[in-house]
């Protein structure tokens, strides 16, 4: 299938492994444009969900939630049932950390609804993406293997190498077949968040506004790390910006402290610089 479009990144935890998840709502918006008329409050629609090649049902809903709660409460959740045949396949995907999760839940006493927090060495991650048709989506999972060859690939690098190899589609030369494969996906998952965030902001600069590039027919714009992916390993939309050229290379030479309650960057000298677009943080 072509024409894959970032949706969302869900930690795994024991519901996605029984019954669905919800697509939260600073990402419904996304999810709207991209995936043709969007379902209305208190609807459902059948869907398809393809992982590693196959094809799995599922639902679209968008649940009706009481008119008290006001109209950001609206849930859209992609749902299935505990014995369908997509979770167990995801239970199959995800082994590692469905086993630990497990494991707690037969710990715990009966009936208790406590989530699971994973270590951090067991979490492991499902990316969502659209295709060219609006009731199919494909599911991409992230190891907690692959994580971990990605933390050992960059822990030597420098922030502004990564992003560059991330933003560009670069490969690494130096590492085996196997470890390449690892990195891709999750540069891919990556450099897709980056895209979705460009294409929220029209390719606009969040901290000075401008759109580089439009007089020459171009749109020249960067994803930016708030906490340095080589550290975090955080590839959240919660944990990017979108900056032109000009900003990315000041940010990376002065490395200003980012203030995420004011949203803006504090610099060495005193300096502070806010965010002027902001839809996401």
């Amino acid at each position: 299938m072509n024409a894959e479009n970032y949706v969302y990144k869900k930690e795994v935890d024991w519901s996605l492994f029984n019954y669905g998840f919800a697509i939260p709502l600073e990402y419904q918006v996304v999810f709207k444009q991209i995936a043709g008329r969007f379902i209305e409050r208190g609807e459902s629609k059948p869907i398809k969900l393809y992982l590693n090649g196959k094809a799995y049902e599922a639902k679209l809903q968008n649940n009706r939630i009481d008119k008290k709660f006001g109209s950001r409460a609206d849930i859209v959740q992609i749902r299935y049932s505990q014995n369908s045949d997509i979770a167990i396949a995801l239970r199959g995907s995800f082994q590692r950390s469905y086993l630990y999760i497990q494991k707690i839940k037969q710990m715990q006493q009966k009936g208790s609804k406590s989530r699971v927090s994973l270590p951090e060495d067991y979490k492991e991650y499902l990316a969502i993406y659209t295709t060219e048709y609006d009731d199919s989506y494909i599911l991409e999972t992230i190891s907690s293997e692959e994580i971990a060859t990605m933390r050992e690939a960059v822990k030597e690098k420098a922030e502004r190498t990564v992003e560059a190899e991330i933003n560009y589609e670069a490969v690494d030369e130096g590492a085996g077949i196997q470890t390449n494969q690892r990195l891709v996906k999750i540069r891919k998952l990556n450099r897709k968040i980056g895209e979705n965030l460009k294409l929220l902001y029209g390719y606009r600069c969040q901290l000075c506004g401008q759109l580089i590039g439009e007089e020459f027919g171009s749109h020249i714009a960067e994803a930016h790390h708030i906490d340095y992916f080589v550290k975090s390993l955080n590839n959240d939309a919660s944990n990017q910006i979108i900056v032109c050229p000009n900003h990315h290379s000041i940010i990376h030479d002065a490395d200003p402290v980012f203030d995420r309650r004011r949203k803006l960057y504090r610099y060495g000298n005193g300096k502070e610089q806010r965010l002027v677009l902001n839809r996401h943080l």
